[in-house]
């Protein structure tokens, strides 16, 4: 589906976020610990350069709009998941293949919610202004 261009970047970003929660999927299943440390590392970095920031264009832009619409919900779900990624970045200072597992699983979570459900109701909201 082709977004509204106010949403095109961040849906190329999901894009690579979903890259990135595959690549720490298959390196905490590996129960190799030289790659669960270097893809944990390669996740706190990505979080920080890529991750923190599309969460703050979302929650400073995009959450404040549907909250004055009313889709109070979706933006609870939205702030509910970026709190438990940015804990679980955090956790993963000290890395271990449940968290980076965890991270991954919450990550794809997330990106598929924000692509099916919270990125539909802004497309409906911004065809109305």
């Amino acid at each position: 589906m082709k977004r509204h261009e106010i949403l095109q970047d961040l849906s190329r970003e999901h894009y690579r976020a979903l890259k990135l929660a595959l690549l720490a999927k298959r390196a905490a299943q590996s129960d190799v610990t030289e790659q669960i440390l270097a893809v944990s590392a390669t996740c706190v970095a990505s979080f920080a350069s890529d991750l923190e920031p599309h969460f703050q264009v979302e929650e400073n832009t995009l959450l404040p709009a549907l909250t004055a619409s009313g889709a109070l919900e979706l933006v609870a779900h939205t702030e509910r998941d970026h709190a438990a990624l940015r804990s679980l970045a955090s956790r993963l200072q000290n890395p271990d293949a449940e968290t980076l597992l965890a991270f991954a699983e919450r990550l794809t979570a997330h990106v598929r919610f924000e692509e099916r459900e919270l990125f539909e109701a802004l497309e409906l909201l911004l065809k109305r202004t």
